[in-house]
């Protein structure tokens, strides 16, 4: 979550970077005297949107070092057993996915795990010391089968490519309503006035709030494929709804009547729009609903 979480503000300190930057350059020329060019500004809207969304992804696995303290391990020079069997285990499940063998590294932390990169062949995978300490070796190959599937499904460029079109999306129709409240409401003539960049900067913000929902949407989508990848590269779900249920701390079999019957659980309907992942006994009911593997 913290990955997504720093991918999410990158981008949107990268929008805002790029509209100063443009604006002083004078390029973002869709105000005209006969109004405003919708043209323009669509390909104004396109440029900012994608291209913040892309630097994001290009900055992802140097950032997530940094955000996490992340050590990476030497493959050729492992500081122990743990490190050696780590950095095999991973390999192994990159091979099995086809993909090329990515980074291992290490942090300090509660148990948790991620997989960052802008490439296939070139990413990362990364297990905090909580979650080595606290799972069996099987629990933890699971989970980092379920990271190296991200990566296999391609999942970070796909985020991009969304973030991309919301970003578009909220930089366009940012500037329209900032348009309309400017000339329409407050009746200036000029245009670009400070009616319009008020209006521009708290559209961009309330939009940018609602397109996240779309994004938190494919987040959560994403985490059941990736469940499912994972144990398809294990031969069997078992490993990974343990995993699971160590995590969220629930029994591995039948899910409680609370999770039933909502889904959500820690803060109801509004903060389930918003997640990046789904509830831990939804995935694990997931899992056993769909009866993959040899499970």
């Amino acid at each position: 979550m913290k990955r997504i979480a720093l991918f999410l503000m990158t981008n949107l300190a990268v929008i805002v970077v790029l509209s100063i930057t443009l604006r002083l350059l004078g390029v973002d020329r869709y105000i005209t005297s006969q109004g405003l060019n919708i043209q323009a500004l669509l390909v104004f809207s396109v440029v900012v949107g994608f291209t913040g969304s892309f630097i994001s992804l290009l900055m992802s696995k140097p950032m997530a070092k940094w955000s996490t303290g992340a050590r990476v391990i030497d493959p050729n020079a492992p500081a122990d057993h743990r490190e050696a069997w780590l950095v095999d285990t991973v390999h192994q499940l990159a091979d099995r996915a086809g993909i090329g063998r990515p980074e291992v590294a290490i942090y300090e932390g509660e148990p948790n795990a991620f997989a960052t990169g802008a490439f296939k062949n070139d990413s990362l995978v990364a297990v905090s010391t909580g979650l080595l300490h606290s799972m069996t070796e099987e629990e933890v190959m699971a989970v980092l089968g379920h990271e190296v599937a991200h990566i296999a499904n391609g999942d970070m460029v796909t985020l991009t490519l969304i973030q991309g079109v919301v970003n578009t999306f909220v930089v366009f129709f940012a500037r329209v309503v900032g348009y309309f409240i400017d000339r329409v409401v407050l009746k200036n003539e000029k245009g670009g006035g400070l009616g319009y960049f008020a209006t521009v900067i708290v559209c961009e913000i309330v939009f940018g709030i609602l397109a996240s929902i779309i994004v938190a949407w494919f987040s959560r989508q994403r985490e059941f494929r990736a469940d499912a990848g994972a144990a398809h590269l294990l031969g069997s779900r078992e490993p990974m709804i343990r995993a699971l249920a160590r995590l969220g701390g629930v029994p591995a079999g039948e899910l409680p009547k609370t999770f039933e019957a909502s889904g959500i659980t820690g803060g109801g309907a509004i903060a389930a729009l918003f997640a990046t992942h789904p509830p831990i006994p939804v995935r694990i009911q997931a899992l056993q609903q769909a009866g993959g593997g040899r499970g």
